[in-house]
């Protein structure tokens, strides 16, 4: 098969802590962020997670990474739309790509949020069940980071020493534009397409007339290129992968590795649930045995960004030496050169 081109190069994390100590956790996380900037990774991207000891608030998290790096693209996959307030997350993520210099990319999603039945009283009170959780919070949000005027022509309101057309501030042009969809499904990339969102793959997906990972995938890709409008910018499309590797690691470390791939194996084997939910395979082992199963795998031939996706629980000294062996050993096997970033979208 032929090389793999990747050119950009991200890592996505949990953010996890232990309940007692978040501090420490949120801190780790952030040197994280700065030991992926020094490797040359190309974004940091972190998880919006809800009832877990993780990031809850990914914009308020990356708000703190803004100050803590110059370079790297900053991340959140993805955020959940059903929980979110599309005017007060518009401000929110203008202010974040703002302080960052705009290096802020979101990605979002759709759908009824996990633990509706918990979480949903506490945010709509009784009217919960009767929210609409469909594509339109998304829209609403993109649109609102594009900086229209609100009201008719003419209107202004009045501030202490300022009279203006009301809009969302601050204004961050081209953030709209860094917006990523989190598509796992032919009707979701078909309108992230079409609604001008970037794609986000990761390493579940649903099996749609096929009981197979990369024919999901790959038959996705197709509909989202299919669904682009003619004229429309190049859009940026990463796949992510659980990619564990073992040269760095301790024996125990190697231990821990072997013993979750293990865990997750038998989910792998068949679709599960009722929306036949396909899981890639864990990528744990040597540089040399990575850089083999990478090359293999067909839908990362039809992108050129990839986002490793670190696995819950693991210790910070456990993510450092994961970030170090793949962008010292695997990263540049993959068309990869340290540094190197797509340019930027204005």
């Amino acid at each position: 098969m032929a090389k793999l081109a990747i050119s950009h190069i991200a890592f996505l994390t949990p953010g996890n802590y232990p309940d007692e100590t978040p501090l420490q956790g949120l801190e780790e996380t952030l040197q994280l962020f700065e030991l992926g900037e020094a490797l040359g990774f190309n974004g940091a991207w972190v998880r919006q997670r809800h009832l877990e000891h993780g990031v809850s608030s990914a914009s308020t998290f990356l708000a703190a990474a803004s100050q803590r790096t110059r370079r790297i693209e900053l991340g959140t996959a993805v955020i959940q739309m059903g929980y979110e307030n599309p005017f007060r997350l518009a401000e929110d993520l203008l202010t974040v790509d703002v302080l960052s210099g705009g290096r802020l990319n979101a990605g979002l999603s759709a759908g009824k949020p996990n633990h509706l039945e918990l979480i949903g009283p506490s945010v709509f009170f009784d009217d919960w069940q009767q929210q609409d959780y469909s594509y339109g919070r998304v829209k609403q949000l993109q649109d609102n980071l594009r900086g229209h005027y609100l009201g008719p022509e003419g209107e202004t309101i009045v501030s202490p020493g300022n009279q203006q057309r009301p809009r969302l501030h601050p204004q961050s042009p081209g953030l709209a534009d860094r917006l990523w969809y989190g598509g796992g499904s032919l009707r979701s990339v078909s309108w992230a397409a079409a609604n001008g969102f970037n794609l986000l793959i990761g390493n579940l997906t649903s099996g749609e007339n096929t009981d197979d990972y990369h024919t999901a995938q790959l038959a996705q890709l197709k509909a989202y290129r299919e669904n682009l409008p003619a004229g429309a910018r190049p859009p940026r499309i990463a796949a992510g992968r659980v990619i564990v590797p073992t040269d760095g690691a301790s024996e125990a470390s190697r231990r821990r590795y072997a013993g979750f791939a293990a865990s997750r194996h038998a989910r792998t084997l068949a679709p599960q649930g009722e929306r036949r939910t396909l899981f890639s395979k864990d990528i744990v082992g040597s540089a040399e045995e990575i850089i083999e199963r990478l090359v293999n795998d067909p839908v990362l031939h039809q992108v050129d960004e990839l986002r490793l996706e670190l696995p819950y629980e693991f210790s910070a000294a456990e993510y450092r030496q994961i970030l170090t062996d793949f962008a010292t050993l695997i990263a540049p096997e993959l068309g990869w050169s340290q540094g190197t970033s797509l340019p930027r979208i204005a």
